[in-house]
């Protein structure tokens, strides 16, 4: 059978290369970027047929540095730092695994809630310090239920984030540009409202829209402004649906109690002025990257790339760009 070639420019943990390994057929081989400039990753794409890509950037040059390149399958749901244009351009195809990764993103963001809310990083430097003043942790702590939660942007991981948080009482609202069903509604207990009620009504809120052109810094100077007094918000998106600067000064000002922060706009963050806060919780784009998802993520996008080498069709949901076949 004809070799397939996977590049893999992402830093991968050895145990991932290793389910990666395991999940594809014996005639395929893998591809792997042996450090992450630009140079090492381009050299891992040469003769790559296929990339299967977390979150490292593809732009146009390391696209075109892959001559060979004929599918990319994203493992996860965003493609904003993929260059579409020039897929479309060279005929690649492109498929995500859309709600591929749900579940721990729902469990990570409901993680930065807590956290957020108890402002646990900062007790735990402080406890291993020598410190053990309960008295001014009481003081500041918060607890979710009884709290009013807003969830922007509601599939797969907006809805598992909503199903996790009916077992802490809390009020939970959602906004999304397409309206969930009534059924879905009831059964997951949530109330649809706009993303100005939301906003205004939500002691924490949390963002999962996809980054595009229209959401962009969504939230703003001005919408971060229009938040409770006190509230929390929580980031494990995409870093471009926040204006960092008006975070930051959100945050200094006392008008945002805290934030819990997966995504920044320039990953890594080197330099922000949230990383000195104590009000923020910082995680490194890892909400979904748990070793027990890994496996089941890598299984379907090897059954993609299957079907994309036999000429079927992919699924729907997963498909972004058909590719280009040869008229043979």
């Amino acid at each position: 059978m004809t070799t397939v070639t996977i590049g893999i420019i992402d830093p991968f943990h050895q145990k991932s290369i290793e389910t990666i390994e395991a999940a594809i057929p014996a005639e395929w081989r893998l591809s792997i970027a042996k450090g992450q400039n630009i140079d090492e990753k381009a050299r891992a794409l040469g003769e790559a047929d296929i990339v299967f890509v977390m979150a490292a950037p593809m732009p146009a040059s390391l696209i075109d540095a892959a001559p060979r390149l004929r599918f990319i399958q994203k493992l996860g749901a965003g493609i904003d730092r993929i260059d579409l244009d020039q897929c479309a351009a060279r005929g690649i195809g492109l498929a995500r695994l859309q709600a591929g990764n749900s579940i721990p993103v729902a469990e990570h963001t409901l993680l930065l809630m807590l956290a957020a809310c108890r402002r646990l990083p900062l007790l735990d430097r402080q406890t291993r310090a020598g410190g053990w003043d309960k008295e001014a942790a009481r003081g500041v702590s918060r607890q979710i239920n009884g709290k009013t939660v807003g969830i922007v942007g509601f599939g797969a991981i907006g809805q598992a984030v909503a199903k996790l948080l009916t077992g802490f009482g809390a009020n939970i609202l959602y906004y999304d540009p397409r309206r969930a069903g009534s059924e879905l509604e009831r059964e997951l207990q949530v109330t649809y409202v706009s993303l100005d009620e939301l906003t205004a009504q939500s002691d924490i809120v949390s963002l999962h829209l996809p980054l595009m052109k229209e959401t962009a810094k969504v939230f703003d100077a001005g919408r971060l402004a229009a938040m409770k007094p006190g509230s929390i918000l929580i980031n494990c998106a995409r870093g471009g649906l926040v204006d960092e600067t008006a975070l930051h000064d959100a945050l200094v000002g006392g008008h945002i109690f805290s934030a819990g922060i997966d995504a920044f706009e320039q990953e890594p963050p080197v330099g922000s002025p949230l990383l000195l806060l104590d009000q923020t919780i910082v995680t490194p784009h890892t909400a979904g990257g748990t070793i027990d998802n890994f496996k089941p993520v890598v299984e379907r996008a090897v059954r993609n790339t299957q079907l994309f080498l036999s000429g079927e069709d992919i699924l729907a949901q997963d498909l972004v760009l058909a590719p280009r076949r040869s008229a043979a």
